[in-house]
């Protein structure tokens, strides 16, 4: 690299708005996924595709991401992001009805919906609207925003109810919350799971209602223990809906697989026991095998038992790989969520952006740490790695949440930046003048009793 580009470069980095820590975990992240999937990608490929060509048309979305960030970090209006965010539910609610009707099934649930040979993980979609639309409502509820339904005139005086904060608290967070996270139970346990943490604690931190909150959490607790007690004891035949909750139980408290293998009576039994000991086990002896130092770059052996090595378990891959430079990825997200606090500091009193900034930075870093916790064998439900794992559509729409950060922290900066400008001066002008015409009169003594001697 020669003087002039290493100036370009400084140059373009200095002028560069946003939150420049935020950037560079962004381009870190995009960058190591184009390395990882090449190498991971092995069990990926087809009679007519190689690694290369996998490689390749990840980089077209990693190109698509990056010019979504550009395009959404260039949006210099909160007003925009607060007034898409109340859709936000609608959104959610319309794709996972969607997705009950023309769902495609695979594994036993419905994560996605085919249309023109085009595949949308609506989960993904779910996860960025929800959070955006918790901060909005959040936000509408410190400042007594009106609902839609109330704006209509002859509607006024029916709606009187919803004036009250409680009703208002009831419809606008929990009714969404208990609304979104069935349905996205319904085909993903861990996103459900994910979703739900994260939501629960964005909204008491929000609203700083921690007991309220915690009454939240019981009655979750409260509806899965009933729903697993309806399908524990009817085995599945009398409630078949209730079936993902069993498998969520399962997944969490995974119990003795192996056991399962040693007591099977029949051959297809012991494939089934076996099926559910492969990954994880294949993913720990990853995890041993690449020790300290790792065994190094496109050297890794268990990418070709684990089916989902560039999915769900792609922090094993990179320690097999790596070793302990997999550090460097849990730095970069604890990175993010350590900006993400500065940025929050930076809002000032805007709560719709500190409660949006917090949600997304949670989200991020809160999947990324149940994508470890699987991978170490404490459950058993995968999520990808954000911005890392192989996943066309995850990819874009973190490259969303993205986006929605840095504009948001570029808007504050600039807010801050106004402020400052604005603000009145520690010294007084005439005081400063009058210290300044007594330096002047001090150098001036000096100089005459020199020039004396």
């Amino acid at each position: 690299m020669t003087k002039e580009t290493k100036k370009k470069f400084w140059y373009f980095l200095d002028h560069l708005a946003g939150d420049k820590v935020v950037w560079m975990i962004l381009l870190m992240l995009m960058l190591l996924s184009i390395v990882f999937i090449f190498s991971s990608s092995s069990r990926l490929t087809t009679e007519n595709t190689t690694r290369l060509d996998i490689m390749l048309d990840h980089i077209k979305i990693v190109g698509l991401g990056l010019a979504l960030v550009i395009f959404i970090y260039n949006i210099k209006d909160i007003e925009f992001f607060r007034k898409c965010s109340r859709f936000g539910f609608a959104i959610s609610i319309i794709l996972l009805l969607l997705l009950l009707i023309i769902g495609d099934e695979v594994n036993g649930a419905v994560r996605f919906i085919t249309i023109g040979g085009f595949q949308i993980h609506v989960f993904e979609i779910v996860k960025v609207a929800m959070m955006m639309y918790i901060a909005w409502a959040i936000d509408a509820l410190e400042n007594n925003r009106k609902l839609l339904i109330e704006k209509p005139a002859f509607l006024k005086d029916k709606l009187n109810f919803l004036k009250k904060p409680v009703v208002r608290r009831i419809i606008m967070l929990y009714v969404p919350f208990f609304l979104t996270i069935p349905l996205v139970m319904h085909g993903s346990n861990s996103a459900a799971l994910l979703l739900s943490a994260i939501m629960i604690i964005t909204i008491a931190v929000g609203t700083n209602e921690i007991k309220r909150s915690l009454i939240l959490i019981g009655i979750l607790l409260v509806i899965i223990t009933g729903a697993y007690c309806i399908y524990a004891t009817t085995k599945n035949t009398a409630h078949p809906q209730f079936e993902r909750v069993g498998t969520a139980i399962g997944r969490i408290f995974p119990g003795t697989p192996e056991k399962d293998y040693k007591l099977a009576d029949n051959a297809a039994d012991k494939q089934i026991a076996l099926d559910k000991l492969r990954q994880p086990f294949s993913a720990k002896l990853a995890i041993k095998q690449g020790g300290l130092l790792g065994k190094g770059p496109g050297q890794s052996t268990q990418r070709y038992v684990v089916p989902d090595m560039s999915e769900d378990y792609m922090f094993s891959f990179i320690i097999e790989e790596y070793g302990l430079l997999s550090l460097f990825v849990i730095m970069l997200y604890l990175s993010l969520l350590a900006r993400g606090t500065l940025i929050i500091k930076s809002c000032t009193n805007n709560l719709f952006a500190k409660c949006a900034i917090f949600g997304l930075v949670l989200l991020i870093s809160g999947q990324a740490s149940l994508h470890i916790a699987v991978n170490m064998g404490w459950i058993l439900t995968g999520q990808t790695l954000p911005m890392l794992s192989h996943g066309s559509f995850a990819f874009i729409c973190f490259s969303i949440a993205f986006g929605i950060i840095l504009s948001i922290s570029r808007i504050a900066n600039r807010g801050m930046a106004k402020l400052s400008k604005e603000a009145a001066p520690i010294i007084e002008p005439s005081t400063n003048d009058n210290i300044s015409e007594g330096l002047s009169d001090l150098d001036n003594f000096e100089t005459d009793g020199i020039q004396t001697n």
